[in-house]
């Protein structure tokens, strides 16, 4: 037969990551739903009783407006340009009010000291704590979009609260205008000393412009600048007609190099542009009337014709008269190349002769000229510490409008601000809930132990075989239509079809630590076998801690170690039940001497016998984790289990258990999971709660009818079936 293919991947790098859906959200909820009533309970009692206990709080407040000091009437030196806009205006305005010189003001007007003294209980009380007092009992804040500050003072008193207000109100104002005179009662007096401290430079800068005009003996103080400004204006005039000439220097300079680099017959044509002359031009037209009259005789004539050579000697003489005319042009540009730069070069001379001239009296009345700077300079200083010092006078003499002004008096409230009875509530609800589920997810998030069939299979890579829930009982007691009966008959019908072979009869049930329910469900599981007609050995191997005879209600007296030891046989140590194919082997005593009994060739022998006698024989087991037994047993059986107790042991005490399984060579078929709120654990209820709703809507009739009778005939033959094959609750639970 070919085995059912295992869907459960070995390799821990293959799974993937779980995510938390809003359903296990929900469940978290519900199953700390303790912790969350119990958070939320005690923050909305405390919140509640503290409020009530808390004294009751008056306010009262006055509201002023604030402005930078201003004068009504412009200034006297000009208009005075806008001010900018000061984004911390107001909230350096705060910081005066609460400051000690406004605040202890108030303190002492209203005899705060004494009165709180008496309050308090206290004999006297200094001025640095009533001032802590009062910083904590007042609260600024800026009216939005305005300039208007409020003023909010509380007090157990109502009067008290009105009183503070107003008189914070009144004193602030005060001290804004008392600062202000201050400030412009000072500036006039430095105004004052910079004024007679410039008339002393000024008058020393006097002294010193005296002397110097004496020493240089200078008649009036405009002279030297007079006779400098002129000196000045020549070099200037000399510069201009040196530029000038030197223009025309290069003017003819550069005509006469054109000229020399031409020839005599180019020269003829370009006289006349360059440099135009009347005798030139004379000889050049002389010139072509005479070529015209030669042009037109000599084919009459011919070249030997009188009037022809009278002509060719004509035209001979005017040439001779061009290139003699041209010779005289070209010698008279360079003339006035000459000439050119004769003056260039005496402009050159006298600018250099001025600039010395003026150079030289520049030094010679320079100390004068430096003395009288610095006159006019301090002059200047002290006209401005003048004019400032006038306005600051009569500014201080010009009424201004006050910069605070009180625009509501503050009133006393008959009712009282705080405690604030629903807000405090309503926020101590809000807190408790938010600190209960806080506390909730955060235990939930420390808590490591096995949650969800996911938690299973992520970690140990084993399949669950079955959910089993709370409050399970013995099922000879419940009987076989207990809802109970039917998640173990899911776990039957899983632990069938998951066995490669149908020979593997002999099982055992293994847990991590003690108390996770292994020998209830051994002991149902073999219940449930034995009502579906197997015949059964149930063997309680627990050697340390028995505790399926007491399910029974039968003796423990003798058992499994004495036929170990060979005091009984197996016929005499092996009990009968209520179900007549179920039978029982208690523990028996085990002698201290006996602790390793169950790793020996005895119990090998048994398990043996016990296989040819019965259909399944089921072992329970110690704690793995705690004992060997549990070990031997899971090596030497066909099948082992894991129980796996719903939130009790960490997640790796789990995986430890099924390693030391693995470890010995024991077949570790799957895992149980046991003890599981379905009512409450909605995703437990998807696995297995449909039981429950079945069975609540069918009376006796319908349970035990030919349905049933075919359900439970289906499950005696499920060793028949198939191994590929899948019953209806495995494909159910692959489903969920």
């Amino acid at each position: 037969m070919e085995a059912p293919k295992n869907t459960f991947s070995s390799n821990p790098s293959q799974t993937t990551e779980t995510k938390l859906h809003f359903l296990d959200y929900w469940r978290i909820i519900r199953i700390r739903k303790t912790v969350i009533l119990a958070v939320f309970l005690l923050v909305v009692l405390t919140t509640t009783a503290v409020t009530f206990i808390l004294p009751e709080t008056y306010m009262s407040t006055a509201r002023i407006e604030v402005g930078k000091d201003t004068p009504d009437i412009g200034s006297i030196i000009g208009n005075q340009a806008p001010q900018a806009y000061d984004p911390y205006f107001i909230q350096t305005e705060f910081e005066k009010i609460k400051s000690q010189k406004v605040l202890n003001q108030v303190i002492k007007d209203l005899n705060l000291r004494e009165v709180w003294a008496k309050r308090f209980g206290t004999e006297t009380l200094r001025e640095s704590e009533a001032y802590k007092i009062l910083v904590g009992q007042i609260d600024l804040r800026q009216s939005r979009n305005t300039s208007l500050i409020e003023i909010r003072a509380f007090s157990d008193v109502k009067t008290e609260a009105a009183e503070i207000a107003n008189q914070i109100a009144k004193v602030y104002r005060d001290f804004r205008r008392n600062t202000r005179a201050e400030l412009s009662k000072s500036g006039i007096e430095a105004l004052q000393e910079e004024y007679n401290e410039q008339k002393k430079q000024v008058a020393k800068r006097q002294e010193e412009v005296d002397k110097q005009r004496t020493t240089l003996n200078i008649s009036d103080m405009g002279d030297a600048y007079y006779q400098s400004t002129v000196e000045m204006e020549s070099v200037r005039n000399i510069d201009k007609d040196r530029l000038q000439a030197q223009s025309r220097y290069a003017h003819f300079k550069q005509m006469a190099d054109e000229l020399h680099g031409k020839n005599r017959k180019e020269l003829r044509k370009a006289i006349p542009t360059a440099a135009p002359d009347s005798a030139m031009d004379r000889y050049l037209g002389d010139l072509a009337k005479t070529e015209q009259q030669y042009a037109a005789n000599i084919t009459d004539l011919g070249p030997k014709h009188p009037d022809i050579l009278k002509l060719e000697e004509l035209i001979k003489t005017i040439n001779q008269q061009i290139e003699d005319r041209v010779d005289g042009v070209l010698a008279g540009i360079d003339l006035q190349v000459a000439q050119a730069g004769a003056v260039v070069t005496n402009y050159v001379l006298q600018l250099d002769a001025a600039k010395k001239q003026d150079t030289e009296t520049r030094q010679k009345y320079a100390p004068y000229f430096i003395a009288k700077r610095d006159l006019e300079n301090q002059q200047r200083i002290l006209d401005t510490v003048y004019m400032r010092m006038l306005a600051e006078k009569v500014d201080s003499k010009i009424p201004k409008g006050t910069s605070v002004v009180i625009v509501d008096e503050a009133q006393a409230d008959n009712k009282p601000v705080r405690p604030n009875i629903p807000l405090n509530i309503t926020l101590g609800v809000l807190v408790g809930l938010i600190m209960g589920f806080g506390l909730a997810f955060f235990i939930e998030y420390l808590d490591t132990s096995v949650k969800t069939i996911d938690d299973v299979e992520r970690a140990l890579q084993a399949p669950v075989l079955g959910v089993i829930p709370q409050n399970v009982g013995s099922l000879i007691q419940e009987g076989p239509d207990s809802p109970h009966a039917e998640a173990y008959r899911v776990l039957r019908t899983n632990l069938l079809f998951s066995r490669k072979d149908k020979d593997m009869r002999t099982i055992t049930v293994v847990s991590g630590g003690a108390g996770e329910g292994k020998s209830t469900t051994i002991f149902n599981l073999a219940t449930v076998f034995a009502q579906n007609g197997a015949r059964v050995l149930l063997v309680d191997s627990d050697l340390r801690r028995p505790s399926l005879h007491k399910l029974l209600n039968v003796s423990n007296s003798i058992g499994l170690t004495n036929f170990l030891l060979k005091q009984n046989t197996i016929e005499e140590v092996i009990q009968t039940t209520g179900l007549p194919t179920l039978h029982f082997l208690p523990s028996g005593k085990l002698p201290s001497s006996s602790l390793g009994i169950l790793n020996s060739a005895q119990m090998r022998e048994f398990i043996q016998r016990a296989r040819e006698r019965y259909d399944f024989v089921f072992f329970d087991s110690p704690p793995i984790m705690g004992v060997s037994d549990a070990s031997v047993l899971a090596s030497e059986v066909d099948i082992a289990m894991l129980v796996i107790q719903y939130r009790k042991y960490p997640q790796v005490m789990t995986l430890r258990a099924k390693q030391m399984v693995e470890k010995v060579g024991g077949n570790l078929l799957g895992v149980v999971l046991n003890n599981i709120n379905i009512s409450q654990d909605s995703y437990y209820y998807y696995y297995s709660g449909y039981y429950y709703d079945y069975y609540s809507k069918h009376d006796d009739n319908d349970r035990n009818g030919s349905n049933g009778a075919k359900g439970d005939h289906a499950e005696k033959n499920g060793d028949s079936k198939k191994p590929g094959e899948r019953s209806t609750t495995v494909a159910m639970k692959q489903k969920y």
